[in-house]
């Protein structure tokens, strides 16, 4: 493994860095004075679609996908440090570039699975930024870290799915842009193969049938730059059987295609969100003096800032492994290291958060820093994608098998 980054991906860091210092970070305040303005928190402000649009005019746009023919065309390797740099400001930078979840997660899933009309009716907007959409999986009645568990029915009748269920922490939903959701449930329900019981359809949002319940809050904090995390009810929302991604029994498979580059993606951004928090710590300590003297000649910050420095490139070496594996094994030979990142990224994160905002004192609890959100956000990543526990069950059973 080259530990080098490619010409072309130096390239992109370089731009990519410059518009982040010239475009994105001068818009974080600015995007929240216009968000206090709108009619409605769930209203995109204009700064965020003036970002979209120098994104794409700078050929920043849709990094995400591998697949040159929709999106950028690189690698998971060569995608990595690019999405470490959009974490420094995952409220704006990732939307900017249309490589926010979980639009992300979807249009890979219909550039995968979906068939020439659905791709032309919801994955086209999705690449132009014209739409958002949703992924309707989790649901508040079931331990929904077994997937086998959910109980949204998807029933056959005719020429058209019956959608009866209740989903909940449905991430983008409250987005008014939010036009189409993606849905498991289950199509057989008593079929043998727990695995082969789930199906995925598209519902869209205006479907008669779909409510979009209530906004759940997450620490206090409504995400309103993420779409919001909404509960939303099919009470018999109908759709054409045309609507089917892939084949009735596929939705297990197709989730967990969509979830290991998902997991990825998010750990890319979460070291970004690190490197975001050691800054915000370094210049804390040295413009701060407490008992006589500067916080940075402090014992105990040294070993924060030194701990969060090692433990940053730790992270960045493991997932950049686990970047290449998926490049060059695919995602069922880098399982082991999709799913080890996933147990080690955000709890490392949220350690190092948690120093800077005990550097900051009441401000790192306030809304004048980013830290309180990014802890929000970086905590939850610890549930999100499958709790740590599942992947350290699948992972320790997946070691253990190898002295059977």
């Amino acid at each position: 493994m080259d530990f080098a980054y490619d010409a072309r991906t130096e390239e992109l860091r370089a731009r990519l860095l410059a518009f982040m210092d010239e475009y994105v970070h001068p818009a974080e305040r600015t995007a929240h004075e216009q968000r206090a303005r709108l009619a409605s928190p769930w209203d995109t402000p204009q700064v965020v679609e003036d970002l979209k649009a120098e994104a794409r005019r700078q050929g920043l746009w849709n990094l995400f996908l591998p697949d040159a023919e929709y999106g950028a065309g690189l690698t998971n390797l060569q995608y990595a440090p690019l999405a470490e740099i959009t974490g420094r400001s995952p409220q704006l930078a990732p939307t900017a570039t249309n490589c926010a979840a979980p639009d992300t997660g979807n249009m890979e899933v219909l550039a995968q699975f979906a068939d020439e009309a659905q791709r032309k009716q919801w994955l086209e907007p999705l690449l132009a930024g014209e739409i958002r959409s949703a992924f309707a999986m989790t649901e508040p009645e079931v331990a929904s870290s077994d997937a086998t568990n959910i109980t949204t029915r998807i029933e056959r009748e005719g020429d058209e799915y019956v959608v009866t269920g209740r989903k909940w922490y449905i991430s983008g939903a409250m987005n008014p842009d939010c036009r189409i959701f993606v849905v498991m449930g289950k199509t057989d329900p008593d079929g043998a193969d727990i695995r082969r019981q789930q199906s995925m359809v598209l519902v869209p949002r205006d479907t008669p049938g779909v409510t979009v319940h209530r906004a759940m809050q997450v620490f206090g904090y409504e995400d309103h730059y993420h779409g919001g995390h909404a509960e939303v009810v099919f009470d018999r929302a109908r759709v054409p059987v045309s609507n089917l991604i892939g084949e009735e029994g596929g939705g297990f498979a197709i989730a967990q295609a969509r979830l290991g580059p998902g997991r990825i993606h998010h750990c890319m951004r979460l070291i970004g969100m690190a490197e975001r928090a050691i800054e915000l710590m370094c210049r804390r300590a040295v413009s701060r003096e407490a008992f006589g003297k500067a916080l940075a000649q402090q014992g105990v910050v040294h070993n924060w800032i030194a701990d969060a420095r090692v433990t940053v490139e730790q992270l960045r070496l493991l997932v950049l492994k686990t970047a290449w594996l998926m490049d060059t094994v695919g995602n069922r030979g880098a399982h082991t290291e999709i799913q080890a990142i996933k147990i080690a990224t955000p709890r490392a994160v949220v350690d190092i958060i948690d120093r800077a905002i005990q550097l900051h004192g009441a401000g790192g609890v306030s809304q004048d820093f980013p830290l309180a959100e990014l802890y929000a956000g970086a905590r939850t990543l610890m549930i999100a994608d499958g709790p740590d526990e599942v992947h350290q069950r699948s992972l320790a059973r997946r070691e253990i098998k190898k002295y059977r």
